[in-house]
């Protein structure tokens, strides 16, 4: 899927809500319109494919449970092409295991259905602000590379590498590994790494740290179970600890 980068966006942040059941899509789409959001909408993730070549959106709501490719599918294709959108699953399937997995896989929020459309209109509005924040204070690339371990992350090209296999990283997971490389030997809350790594000082889902940081000891550690360099400080946050 290519998005043309032709297309401009609107004023009003454009959302995109992609759910098969019509009538809570259209009751979306109305109420998100009403409170002045640009909205386009798709019954599918093919049609919501299409929608995305037509428009630049800021946000997107996905149902996880549609026919065809289902939205933690969609989710992960769409965090491996465009790393800019924010992104809000529905699912009725509330507890939260459904919701770690939407949060490891690159949403932004989680909502149960049926939800308050006041509270996805709150939640849009935070991630919104959470995205910008990100894009305008989160920290500049380090120039060079870092070696520690079998790995060597590459700030240039935002890859990790060990043991020769290259491994893109996600923004948030180069911008906290980076972090913490950067402040090797020093304890960090959960706090500080969300305002360190993405220019914010609060997150609604504290969990998404630790998704992130599983998620990186797969990647560098050889027993991600008993982690040689991204180690846990019970009571505290996470530290890196060098070679």
């Amino acid at each position: 899927m290519v998005i043309d980068p032709t297309v401009v966006a609107s004023a009003a942040p454009r959302v995109l809500v992609v759910d098969d059941d019509a009538r809570l899509r259209g009751l979306v789409e109305r109420y998100l319109r009403e409170q002045g959001l640009d909205v386009v909408v798709a019954e599918d993730v093919r049609s919501a494919e299409q929608q995305l070549q037509r428009f630049h959106v800021d946000a997107i709501v996905l149902d996880v449970m549609m026919p065809g490719e289902d939205g933690l599918s969609f989710c992960r294709r769409l965090r491996a092409q465009d790393e800019h959108v924010a992104i809000i699953m529905l699912t009725a399937r509330g507890d939260d295991v459904d919701r770690i997995v939407g949060l490891e896989i690159g949403a932004d929020d989680y909502l149960p259905k049926p939800g308050n459309p006041r509270e996805l209109l709150a939640r849009l509005r935070a991630v919104l602000r959470r995205r910008a924040a990100t894009t305008a204070a989160a920290p500049r690339p380090e120039v060079g590379v870092q070696q520690f371990g079998r790995c060597t992350l590459d700030h240039a090209r935002r890859i990790l590498v060990r043991d020769g296999v290259e491994q893109r990283l996600t923004s948030g997971e180069f911008a906290l590994l980076s972090v913490l490389l950067r402040h090797a030997g020093q304890p960090l809350s959960r706090d500080r790494l969300m305002s360190l790594a993405h220019g914010r000082d609060h997150e609604p889902f504290e969990r998404s740290i630790d998704v992130t940081v599983s998620r990186l000891r797969r990647m560098i550690e050889d027993d991600p179970k008993h982690p040689r360099h991204l180690q846990t400080v019970w009571g505290q946050g996470y530290v890196f600890v060098a070679d």
